[in-house]
Formats: C-alpha cells, structure tokens, sequence
C-alpha cells in the first residue's frame, strides 16, 4: 500500500506539471480523485484478485466494482486529492524552487 500511496502522490503531483495551471482547482482535485480510484482498482485488481492477498474488500457495499473500489471510497478520494495536490505544489516550490502556486477556483478567476 505503501508503494500505491507514492504512485498516486506522484500522478497528483503531474496534475500541474502537465495542465500549467490552468484546470480551475476543484477540477483537478476531482481529476486527482479519478486518477487515485483508477491506481486503486488496477492495484486491487493485482494484489486482492490475482494474488490473493486480501488487502482490501468492497464487495458488500453498494455500487461496487469487482470488489475493488466503490462510489463511497471515491468520494472520500476527494479531500485527499485536495490535499496532495496542494501539498505537491508547495513542496515542489519550497524545495526546488520551482513556481509558487496558486489556483483558480473558476475558469475566469
């Protein structure tokens, strides 16, 4: 899990690399939490499906997919999208100097 966690810090970190900030904020936060239900499924997939390992099982709530992810999960994947997108961009600026961030919460703002 460790390992999924750090893949999907990484893809949120790309959100701004690759749109130059120009997505309005709560689009990309929503984008974040599709690339973390999509890192989520695909691991699942592999560890709980294929290997076996029974890390995680959504199979009894409702709307679920597989058994791998469901609705609920992807909606809590939104404050934690949020959260390291912008944690990303302030670490990115504060280490490695690179542009200070700042977001756009609507298209004309």
């Amino acid at each position: 899990m460790f390992i999924l966690g750090g893949m999907c810090f990484i893809c949120l970190g790309l959100i701004n690399k690759i749109i130059l900030w120009n997505m309005p904020l709560w689009q990309q936060t929503a984008a974040g939490a599709g690339i973390i239900t999509v890192l989520e499924f695909v691991t699942g997939c592999i560890v709980n499906l294929y290997l076996g390992w029974a890390v995680w099982d959504y199979s009894r709530i409702l709307g679920n997919i597989l058994g791998q992810i469901c609705p609920q999960y992807c909606v809590l994947w939104l404050p934690v999208a949020l959260a390291g997108i912008v944690l990303d961009d302030w670490l990115r600026f504060w280490w490695f100097g690179e542009e200070e961030p700042h977001y756009r919460f609507f298209k004309g703002s």
